[in-house]
Parts: C-alpha cells; structure tokens; sequence
C-alpha cells in the first residue's frame, strides 16, 4: 500500500521535471544571447537551480506551504529579444544584480511593487506577447529550414498537446535532444568534461543601457508575470504567500546566482499549481511536502545543468530554438488574452506588442523598454480624462461632485 508520502513526493518531481526540462533551453538562449559563453550559460543555468532549489526548501520548511520558486522564463525570453547590450556580459550580470537589489527592495519598500502594479494589464502582458513572439516564431522558421529534423518535434507536441498537456513542451524538448545526439554521432559528441557542473563567476558592470534596457524591463516582467500571477495562483488554492519573506529570499537569490550567470528567480506562476492543487495531496496541509521534494530535485537537476547545455551548444541552429518556442507557445497566448481583453486598452496594447515585437533598439536600449514607454504614452493620450472648465455646461458635468 502506497504510504502517504508518496503522492506529494511524485507531485514534487514532476513539478521539477516539467519546470526545467520545458523552458531550459529558454534560459540558455537568453543568456547567450545578452554576451555569455557556452560555459557562462551553463553556470548560469546551475546558479538558477541551485537557488531556487534552496529557496523552496527554506520557504516550504518555515511555513508548511507548497511555496515555488522557479527562474524566471518570461525573463529569459526578454534576454532573447534584448540581444547584446553596451558592456557586454559584464553589463548583463551587473543588471542581472540590479535586478536582484529591485527586488528585494520591493520586499523592503512594498510601495516599488505597487508601482510595477500600476502599469495598465495590457499594456504588460502586450509587452510580455512581443517578447514571447520572437521566440514563438522559431518553430516557424526551423520548419522550413529543418523540416526533417522539426516536424518530428513539432508532431510530438501537437499530439501530446491533446493527450497529456503537461508534458507536450518536456517531452518535444526531449526529442530535440535525442534527434541532437544522433546528428551529432558522427561529427563527434562533446567532451565529458563539458558535463562536469562548475560556477563561472564575473565582475559585474554596469552601463547606462544594461540598467534602463535590460535590468527594469527584466524587473517588470518578473514581477508583473510571475510573482503576482505566482501570489495569484496559490490564493486560489487557498493559500497565503508571505510577501515580504518571499520577495527577501528570491532577490537574495537572484543576487547570488546573478554573479554566476543566473538571470532571476521568482514565485512560480504555471507550475505553482502542481505542487499547490488537489492531484500533489487530497489533504491541503500535506501539499507542502510536494513544493519540499521540487527543492531538493532541483538541486539533483543542477548536477545535469552543464551536460544539458553542452548537448543545446551542439545542436543544428535553430532546432532546440524551436522546441523551446513551442514550450512558450502556451504562455504567448495567455499574454494575448490579456493584453486584449479589455476593448479600453486595446490601441496601447496593440503599440506596445509592436514597438516589442519590432526587436528595435535605440541609443543602446532595447525593445522592451521602449515598447513600455510607447504603450504608457498612448493609454495617457487616449485615457487620462481632461477637465472642461467649470463654468460651461460640459465642465460642469465632466467635475466630480
């Protein structure tokens, strides 16, 4: 007979299992893409792990609640879209450490956070849609370049995607890999030195453009995608996330893996539900021991960070882009939806999704800040109510009484 146990401890390596292997390939990306090297991005990639696995063992421990943590994928999608930026990796760990200061200053100063909630939804999630396009676009394209070796991914999401949803983007990822191994069978696989995990750690810097191009908009994104939606998400189990020691231990962390290549962590949004719903435990007050296990797998994922990147870096271009843009291909259309789901914000949002899909950087800033800028300016033009004078009829109405 199964001991009480064991639900919760599946449930827990299942929500490593489908956070890692559906959206590593993602943080990979984005971090080569801001100036690492094959080797910064795996330890950047061991950095996350290791930090958000020590989170959730320290969160789940102290308060007996399913509490995830996870890197933050919007994030890296942002790295992809952002590119090489003034200073290079060296700029981008220095914004990474802003990043990890902004919030923990919001756990210090709650007032910051309110501020990133102030930002009208959609104009958020339409700036989170065009940073998400780019990679979304990458199975497009792969498929008519490597038809053979993507429509066997592609084929394998799409059916998974009606049988077993949880795990299309995992298992599509997965057979990428397989399909990377054979191709690279005779031209040579990577060394076994590239498996061993190590840290790589750099002197951050900081420019102008890493801070105002890469380091808000990355804070805005984790904050506005992941940790509210991640608050969000467990109230609607029935739990109650402690903000200020939540936002403490995820910017301690950020700011421990940042040196090391890692971008961000954050509350888990999608994969918080595995480990908080009914299917890790019937009884709620043993749902934690779900969230405690995805610590400690994380911790053994870590060991396989440097293996998994080596085997990415030898890959035909394009083919694990594609299966990691049908892993966001899910969280593009949540952005949509709520981007246009109110016909009041539907013209910001529809300059906002095109200023960040656009990939346009100007004076060394990146899209995402300027598809931000755009989309407030045009929800002030069209929504910020102008006051008639009040001695006409029209003012007369149009002033409060």
């Amino acid at each position: 007979m199964p001991s009480d146990r064991t639900p919760p401890v599946l449930a827990g390596l299942v929500t490593a299992l489908v956070g890692f292997t559906s959206s590593f390939a993602v943080v990979l990306a984005g971090l080569r893409a801001v100036g690492a090297t094959p080797e910064q991005a795996a330890s950047g990639l061991l950095a996350l792990c290791v930090t958000q696995g020590v989170g959730i063992l320290w969160l789940t421990w102290r308060h007996r609640t399913p509490i995830t943590l996870a890197w933050s994928t919007p994030g890296a999608a942002l790295l992809v879209s952002t590119g090489a930026i003034a200073g290079g990796w060296p700029a981008a760990v220095g914004a990474f450490c802003l990043v990890g200061a902004l919030v923990l200053l919001t756990a210090l100063w709650p007032r910051l956070g309110d501020l990133v909630g102030a930002i009208p939804r959609p104009v958020a999630q339409a700036m989170l849609a065009g940073v998400l396009l780019t990679l979304c676009l990458a199975p497009v394209r792969a498929l008519v370049d490597l038809p053979l070796l993507v429509a066997p991914v592609v084929a394998v999401w799409l059916v998974l995607l009606r049988l077993a949803p949880r795990w299309a983007a995992p298992v599509a990822l997965v057979v990428a890999l397989a399909i990377v191994v054979v191709t690279a069978a005779g031209a040579g696989a990577p060394a076994w030195s590239d498996a061993v995990p190590r840290l790589d750690l750099t002197a951050p810097a900081l420019s102008w453009q890493a801070v105002v191009g890469l380091a808000v908009p990355l804070y805005v994104v984790t904050m506005a995608s992941q940790n509210v939606p991640g608050v969000a998400v467990m109230a609607s189990f029935g739990y109650r996330v402690p903000w200020r020691e939540a936002m403490t231990v995820t910017g301690l962390g950020t700011l421990a893996g940042a040196l090391a290549g890692g971008h961000a962590i954050n509350l888990a949004a999608i994969s918080a539900a595995l480990a908080a719903g009914p299917e890790a435990h019937p009884d709620a007050r043993r749902r934690w021991v779900a969230a405690h296990t995805a610590g400690w797998a994380y911790l053994v994922l870590a060991v396989a960070s440097a293996g998994l990147a080596a085997l990415v870096a030898a890959a035909p271009p394009g083919l694990v882009e594609a299966a990691a843009g049908l892993a966001l291909v899910g969280a593009l259309g949540g952005a949509l939806a709520g981007a246009f789901a109110e016909p009041r914000g539907r013209e910001a949002a529809v300059v906002t999704l095109l200023v960040a899909a656009a990939g346009v950087s100007v004076g060394g800033v990146g899209a995402a800040f300027w598809a931000i800028l755009a989309g407030l300016a045009v929800h002030a033009v069209l929504h910020v109510r102008r006051r008639a004078p009040e001695d006409s009829p029209a003012g007369a109405e149009a002033v409060p009484r």
